[in-house]
């Protein structure tokens, strides 16, 4: 990003704001990530944002699993500055089981946020690190019915009822904010903030397109197949350059539902 050095010099106001303080943020930081510090369309309390980074023709790994790296060094910073300005970061057990993330603000100044991982029927093993490290608290949100203890490995595990994306995502909310959690940064992959998606559930979505053509692997966003274009979901964004070529879209959902999953 061409304000690389701006971005630098006020990230320390952001993060007083983040804690309660309110200096202001020099732009770019303030147009990008100002909305990320407000207020969620819900009920439930919390403001949820959705992360991804695709090709240019929309893929976000290979057909066989290899995503690392679609986006370049400016996406890599901007993931751990959404984590450094959320109370939890939430993935899904296809993100665990295929990248083995860390979850960690490692490459910026700020918190560790609570990771989240979504793994209903417990397929996950121990040994993954998000599971080990002890570098933030884990929870492992599983379906009420799944076997096993309430550790899993280090992580505490969070029972929660049946919805449809396996796990009821609307009461997940309710328990996270109930602990204090509102700020909330669904990173992946992309079933996982598909389903958020789909229930109506982003306040916003943060989009990498990356200078890449795959012509083949997974989709960015898997939702019911539309027979229209109108049952697309259309939507305002604005645009940020990153370093690197990468151009990232800010887009404000409010929980918008797209048509085809039942929104107006």
């Amino acid at each position: 990003m061409p304000e690389d050095r701006a971005i630098e010099e006020s990230w320390p106001a952001l993060l007083a704001r983040r804690a309660g303080g309110c200096p202001p943020a020099a732009p770019p930081l303030s147009r990008l990530f100002d909305p990320v510090l407000g207020h969620g369309a819900g009920g439930d309390g919390c403001l949820v944002i959705g992360r991804l980074a695709q090709t240019l023709d929309g893929r976000i790994a290979t057909s066989g699993g290899s995503s690392q790296w679609i986006g370049g060094r400016g996406d890599i910073l901007h993931t751990h500055r959404l984590r450094a300005l959320c109370d939890a970061v939430i993935v899904g057990a296809g993100t665990v089981a295929q990248d083995d993330p860390r979850l960690t603000t490692r490459e910026v100044e700020g918190s560790n946020p609570v990771r989240v991982v979504l793994d209903p029927t417990r397929r996950l093993p121990m040994a993954r690190k998000v599971f080990q490290d002890g570098a933030a608290t884990t929870l492992l949100a599983c379906l009420e019915e799944a076997p096993g203890g309430d550790q899993h490995g280090a992580a505490e595990v969070l029972r929660l009822p049946r919805g449809d994306a396996g796990l009821d995502l609307a009461a997940l909310l309710r328990a996270l904010h109930a602990r204090g959690l509102s700020r909330i940064f669904v990173e992946g992959g992309g079933v996982t903030v598909s389903h958020f998606l789909a229930a109506g559930l982003l306040d916003r979505l943060h989009v990498t397109i990356a200078p890449v053509i795959l012509g083949s692997g997974r989709a960015a966003f898997i939702l019911p197949e539309a027979s229209r274009i109108a049952d697309g979901l259309r939507f305002n964004w604005t645009s940020f350059p990153l370093e690197g070529g990468d151009i990232l879209f800010d887009i404000p959902l409010a929980r918008t539902r797209p048509r085809v999953c039942g929104g107006a």
